[in-house]
């Protein structure tokens, strides 16, 4: 009998939302969903076992990085999502507090130590114009700082000049890193703020793809395609 050659389009992508008893689950389920084609599965779940099968990993975070990264501790999948992703090499999406996670440290509520993927601390905005509010919240524009694959495919999906970006953000912490070329995107809110950042098959966002219109599900799209290369 002969072999039956499967094309990598067609084969079945399942893309886990990591639940850990904070984030905004609901709103990036859906913007997934909205996007997602017939052979893309969206899972929310805390069980590590759905994490191996996955195609693809989301860590969303909504909250404080200690209650985010206790949550996480708390459902015992730290070991799973570095296994998968740091050595697996699946791709994987840190969403706001789920980005800030990535670094070695987060300073609110104390010291608490990250996933250390990405080198840098998490701390307070620190806006040179005292009359900018904390927390930080509403549209600002996203400054491309290094261009790679992923950003040229989103590109082409949002096909606007790159001067023309515009995402929703909604934060008091800043991922401050140690290493530029970790930084793909910035933004300016009195002072500079770390809008995305990517390090091989790993990528994060201080702002919400889920709440940032056509362009978040342009990003998401972008993720979902993506092989992390």
């Amino acid at each position: 009998m002969p072999c039956l050659h499967i094309s990598q389009k067609n084969k079945m992508k399942i893309i886990s939302i990591i639940d850990y008893g904070t984030g905004n689950l609901k709103s990036v389920f859906n913007a997934f969903t909205k996007v997602a084609k017939r052979n893309e599965k969206i899972l929310i779940t805390k069980e590590c076992r759905d994490i191996e099968k996955s195609s693809h990993i989301v860590l969303p975070g909504v909250g404080t990085f200690e209650s985010c990264i206790n949550g996480l501790k708390k459902i015992s999948v730290i070991s799973a999502i570095n296994e998968n992703v740091f050595y697996k090499k699946k791709p994987f999406l840190g969403i706001c507090v789920g980005m800030q996670m990535l670094a070695q440290y987060g300073s609110e509520n104390g010291s608490f130590e990250g996933l250390g993927w990405i080198e840098g601390n998490v701390d307070i905005l620190k806006p040179r114009d005292k009359s900018l509010k904390i927390p930080h919240i509403g549209w600002n524009d996203l400054l491309i700082q290094k261009k790679n694959y992923f950003i040229e495919q989103f590109e082409r999906k949002e096909k606007k000049d790159s001067n023309q970006l515009c995402a929703y953000f909604v934060h008091s912490y800043n991922l401050y890193i140690k290493n530029r070329k970790d930084l793909i995107m910035s933004t300016n809110y009195g002072q500079e703020v770390t809008a995305m950042v990517a390090k091989a098959n790993i990528i994060g966002t201080q702002f919400h793809p889920e709440k940032s219109h056509s362009l978040g599900l342009n990003f998401i799209r972008t993720f979902i395609d993506w092989d992390g290369n």
